[in-house]
């Protein structure tokens, strides 16, 4: 099989409010869904993305109030890449500004122009122009799901060749100490990025990711992946139900938490798509237990229901 790319990539914010504020005001996401964490209900999981929250634009956060700020280093996604049309930068060089982000222009990566900034919480995030985006129509300027990702390593080849024989992506070229591999998707989500970090591992907490997930079509795909993983020697979960995509979970040999995640059922199950995010969407085994997850969960509120 070859993996279509980028699923999904979760990290770990702070305050709740100021993180809603931030990517769908300022990064102009739509806010796809408000869940909870399903391993711990008493803290929020909020989902931005597309109009309709399709894989390959999905960025996911646990909001943790009070905890305390992560680290970048090796065994981390340390960068977060958007991809943004041809000829934007000048356009997310002044609307960053004048919502009070200091971003810096990187040089050419692969031959694409990028910005670079922090999110309120430090994750390192980038906006990338792609030449295969054209900025005409209603769309302009706006994020259009995933660039490829920054992963560093301190054994890059072990990474690459799990990407490579596992899930199915190809080596793509390298430039200095990245190499880029893409898998099986038409756009820019289907690209990673490795990069060879001799360096201390980073800590996992507030402003870092907490995983990447990648893409499978469907349960039976899946499985397919899961048996290969195993016979690989890595620990991999069962198949996990996230209401909205089933889940496989397993460290990398760098030590990266991967989830590979199947494309459907999708974020329209629960609520229609003009109404995306707009109420607090809990799973059926929590359902009972609404009104008290309701009551310790911080107040939010959402200015703008849709991408803009």
């Amino acid at each position: 099989m070859r993996s279509a790319g980028i699923h999904h990539i979760t990290a770990i914010a702070g305050d709740p409010q100021a993180n809603l504020d931030f990517y769908t005001e300022t990064l102009g996401l739509r806010f796809v869904k408000r869940t909870v964490n399903f391993d711990d209900p008493g803290s929020y999981h909020f989902y931005f993305g597309d109009n309709i929250g399709s894989p390959g634009t999905i960025i996911t956060f646990f909001p943790w109030p009070g905890a305390r700020r992560g680290t970048r280093g090796s065994g981390q996604v340390t960068s977060v890449s958007f991809a943004i049309p041809r000829n934007s930068i000048a356009f997310w060089k002044e609307r960053l500004r004048a919502n009070h982000v200091v971003a810096e222009e990187i040089s050419d990566r692969f031959g694409n122009k990028a910005l670079r900034f922090l999110d309120p919480d430090g994750l390192m995030l980038e906006l990338m122009e792609s030449p295969v985006i054209p900025n005409e129509g209603r769309m302009g300027h706006t994020v259009r799901g995933f660039a490829a990702p920054t992963l560093e390593v301190r054994h890059l080849e072990r990474t690459e060749r799990l990407l490579i024989e596992i899930l199915g992506f190809e080596f793509l070229g390298e430039e200095n100490n990245r190499r880029r591999l893409r898998g099986s998707g038409s756009n820019t989500a289907a690209e990673v990025d490795l990069v060879s970090a001799d360096i201390g591992f980073g800590l996992v907490a507030v402003g870092s990711v907490h995983h990447i997930a990648f893409r499978v079509v469907n349960d039976e795909e899946q499985l397919r992946v899961r048996e290969r993983l195993v016979e690989r020697g890595l620990n991999v979960t069962p198949v996990i139900d996230r209401q909205y995509f089933h889940s496989i979970y397993f460290r990398e040999p760098n030590g990266i938490l991967f989830e590979v995640a199947t494309d459907g059922p999708g974020f329209l199950i629960d609520e229609s798509a003009d109404q995306l995010g707009e109420s607090l969407k809990l799973p059926p085994i929590y359902e009972s237990a609404r009104s008290e997850i309701e009551r310790v969960l911080p107040a939010i509120q959402l200015q703008h229901a849709a991408a803009s």
